[in-house]
């Protein structure tokens, strides 16, 4: 583990900030903060993140990666529900780099609430870069969130839990390729970009971390809605043992008007969720508003 440079917080550092604050960190938030230099730079670094970058930060807890992200060059929005964490991280920004607190916004919300841009604080310019050290227990529905709703978000790299990392970056056909996996390939091209070893957090939590980084791209080409595209990847994977047939007879309907679209969709009804590409789960989606037309094919969650 490298030494606290100059600017950026080490244990000592984040151990004072929290004492002052009087922050206790909680696993209903998933906080873990980073407190090693090198670790937060390697991040900044693998995310080629520079001047004239526009970076969005999800919890940004006490400010390693915020410091890391400034001293770049970037611009940070940084999206921070603790109210105690929200307001301090503008004076810690300006304390240890103070030629950089200009490029600092906060938005104090839960990520989860993002619903565009319009929300992002007043003069802060729309993120092209996602840079974050992701809460453990909202990972996937934060990104998720993330994608949708803010386009201008062309490049990411999170670090999260490294079993979630698998399962966001699995491709079909793995052990590990679920839900996660199948919505976020809607929006992007997800592969592992390394590990995270457990020592550079304050708590240490009890399981390793890993990057995961993401290239956006268009949505599949299809005139089914992306929500009952969602509709059907949660429905295949509700009962995962299950062929596609018995897997979505709630959501067509019956067994037999599930085989029915599967089979118009150009697929083989006997397969597996597991086995399909989201073009295929979208190819389902655009038969059943044919073949189905209402109640479940309608809906689809963010949630992994």
């Amino acid at each position: 583990m490298t030494s606290p440079q100059p600017g950026l917080l080490g244990i000592a550092d984040i151990r004072r900030l929290a004492d002052a604050l009087g922050v206790r960190p909680t696993k209903t938030l998933g906080q873990n903060f980073v407190h090693d230099a090198g670790t937060v730079r390697r991040i900044v670094t693998a995310a080629d993140v520079g001047p004239g970058d526009v970076v969005l930060e999800i919890g940004p807890g006490l400010g390693s990666l915020t410091l890391a992200l400034v001293e770049a060059g970037a611009e940070v929005v940084a999206v921070e529900i603790d109210p105690a964490l929200a307001a301090a991280l503008p004076g810690t920004v300006a304390e240890r780099m103070p030629e950089a607190a200009g490029r600092l916004h906060v938005l104090h919300a839960d990520a989860l609430s993002l619903t565009g841009p319009d929300m992002l604080p007043g003069g802060a310019p729309p993120p092209d870069k996602l840079v974050a050290n992701l809460p453990y227990n909202v990972a996937v529905p934060v990104l998720l969130t993330a994608l949708e709703h803010l386009p201008s978000v062309r490049e990411a790299l999170v670090m999260v839990q490294a079993e979630v990392a698998d399962r966001i970056a699995a491709p079909p056909g793995t052990r590990t390729y679920g839900v996660p996996s199948a919505k976020t390939a809607w929006y992007a091209e997800a592969a592992r970009a390394g590990t995270i070893g457990r020592s550079v957090f304050w708590p240490v939590p009890n399981v390793d971390s890993a990057l995961v980084r993401l290239t956006r791209r268009g949505p599949p080409d299809t005139a089914a809605p992306r929500e009952a595209v969602f509709a059907v990847v949660d429905a295949a994977f509700a009962q995962r043992r299950k062929t596609l047939r018995a897997a979505l007879a709630g959501w067509a309907g019956s067994a037999a008007r599930a085989e029915e679209t599967i089979r118009a969709a150009g697929l083989d009804p006997t397969l597996r969720g597991e086995r399909l590409a989201i073009t295929e789960f979208a190819a389902i989606a655009e038969q059943g508003r044919h073949s189905a037309g209402t109640g479940e094919t309608s809906r689809g969650s963010l949630s992994p």
